[in-house]
């Protein structure tokens, strides 16, 4: 059987960032005197890159100051990374890449974070060498674009047939549907189970065991 590759999404799928992301969010818009947005406006843009998801919540903003708000952002994240702030593993996160590795499964990344975001997240969880291509916002159109999606199946040199995206947001979805693509949503992270049905999943999963069941289910159909 030709090895799967499952590309996983990091915020709201692997790690639990809600905090992280709300703080930070907060803090960029209240830095240049924006009203802040609160969680539920918060969790509908995550997945989407920087910019665009300022687009969405701060629609009266000049796009000019779209770089400025998005650098606020970052810098926001960096500080309270630095302050000790951490985005913890979700239970059951680490032992269903483990399981994948060790049964000969390719894995990939494809999350809207930025590079360093991404070697965090690895370093930071002991991920390392266990990733075969991780790719980002940084590498070119972000969620729901194909782009960071293609990038990593031709990067493993796997095929879309064998691919499975799993993610928590309907941009999830919908990149894994453009890419052709295995669209497995998850339950448990930023967007509800309607959005992430809005984003075109095939399956959406609860907790790491129903995730394990359909993937093991999927790969020998």
């Amino acid at each position: 059987m030709t090895a799967k590759l499952a590309v996983f999404d990091v915020d709201g799928t692997l790690v639990d960032s809600r905090r992280s992301i709300a703080e930070a969010m907060g803090a960029a818009f209240r830095s240049l005197n924006l009203p802040a947005p609160g969680y539920d406006e918060t969790r509908r843009i995550v997945g989407l890159s920087l910019e665009p998801a300022i687009a969405v919540l701060a629609p009266a903003l000049e796009k000019s100051r779209y770089p400025v708000l998005a650098q606020a952002y970052k810098d926001a994240f960096i500080a309270n990374r630095e302050a000790g702030l951490i985005e913890p593993l979700y239970d059951g996160a680490r032992e269903i890449v483990m399981q994948l590795r060790a049964a000969g499964w390719k894995l990939g990344v494809a999350t809207g974070k930025a590079r360093r975001g991404v070697e965090v997240f690895i370093e930071r969880h002991g991920f390392e060498g266990l990733f075969d291509a991780a790719f980002c916002a940084d590498d070119g159109p972000g969620k729901p674009d194909p782009h960071m999606l293609n990038l990593v199946i031709e990067a493993v040199g796997a095929t879309p047939a064998d691919t499975v995206m799993i993610g928590d947001t309907s941009f999830d979805m919908a990149m894994a549907r453009a890419a052709d693509c295995y669209a497995q949503g998850v339950s448990w992270g930023f967007h509800t189970i309607e959005e992430i049905q809005s984003g075109g999943a095939h399956h959406i999963a609860d907790d790491f065991a129903t995730l394990d069941g359909e993937l093991v289910r999927w790969a020998r159909a």
